[in-house]
């Protein structure tokens, strides 16, 4: 199992008001993601990790210490 993390940013929350925030930063695990359904794990605003479509993200490359500011900040 995978348990890399990617960092995206959202396009809307339409569907997901709850969890999401239009055009902010967003961890994503691959961890038990299914990716074949087009879904992914994303730790959103309640704290938890849930499945999203991944239409909903754009995946972006931050900077070695951008990536891990974010992910300790998680």
């Amino acid at each position: 199992m995978s348990t890399r993390t990617d960092i995206v940013v959202s396009r809307s929350n339409e569907g997901f008001a709850a969890g999401l925030e239009p055009r902010k930063l967003y961890v994503v695990t691959e961890a038990a993601a299914a990716p074949e359904k087009g879904l992914v794990r994303a730790i959103d605003e309640t704290g938890g990790d849930y499945l999203y479509l991944a239409q909903v993200f754009v995946p972006i490359e931050p900077s070695e210490a951008a990536r891990s500011a974010l992910q300790l900040a998680c």
